[in-house]
């Protein structure tokens, strides 16, 4: 395989590759209009006619001014499917809170670990598990907000665990629709306005 200056390195379907004078088709292409074009999404490769195993090849539509046993073959290849991956017990997670609700607050998870997801996953925070200490305390909606940003320790079945002092909210914005900055354990602040929002604030260590 070979790669050819005048042929884009990656291909959608219909894109035009070359004249069928300069090249022939091969897996992933078709002729239209005397033009090897693409029939999928994928990468663009080129083998040369000397480098071409026997056999027969995909005829052209109309009689070509070079030979073609001599014309080298573009294809088009899909590249492989990107193993998607789960949260796993023991995975810190990245998640944005969707809905709260009295005793639990719903999240999305959008990472894990070092990898951005291609698929969101719904998660589960409940109130026993938002923090280690004075669990019989915790009030879901002194702790997050719908759109907080938040790391979170994955304990099992996605119901997640922030009682860590590095796992909390990270990002967060005011009701005046500020990003606010964390002042303490348990609170965020507004900059613009100088007003306080309770949270359960991450403590990176």
């Amino acid at each position: 395989m070979a790669t050819d200056s005048r042929l884009p390195s990656v291909a959608v379907p219909g894109k035009i590759l070359g004249p069928a004078t300069h090249y022939l088709p091969g897996p992933g292409t078709h002729i239209h209009n005397n033009q090897v074009v693409s029939s999928l999404l994928g990468h663009v490769t080129v083998t040369a006619a000397s480098a071409r195993p026997a056999g027969p090849a995909k005829r052209l539509t109309k009689i070509t001014s070079r030979a073609a046993e001599e014309l080298p073959t573009v294809s088009v290849a899909r590249g492989e499917r990107r193993r998607e991956v789960l949260p796993d017990v023991g995975h810190v997670v990245l998640c944005r809170v969707t809905r709260l609700m009295p005793r639990q607050a719903i999240v999305s998870i959008q990472q894990v670990g070092g990898t951005v997801l291609e698929t969101e996953w719904q998660g589960v925070i409940r109130s026993q598990d938002v923090r280690a200490t004075e669990k019989d305390k915790v009030k879901i909606y002194e702790s997050f907000r719908p759109g907080d940003t938040i790391s979170l320790g994955d304990q099992a079945n996605y119901y997640l665990s922030t009682a860590s002092n590095e796992l909390g909210v990270i990002m967060a914005t005011s009701e005046a629709g500020n990003d606010m900055v964390p002042v303490s354990w348990k609170e965020f602040k507004d900059p613009l306005t100088g007003l306080s929002e309770p949270r359960n604030v991450a403590k990176p260590e």
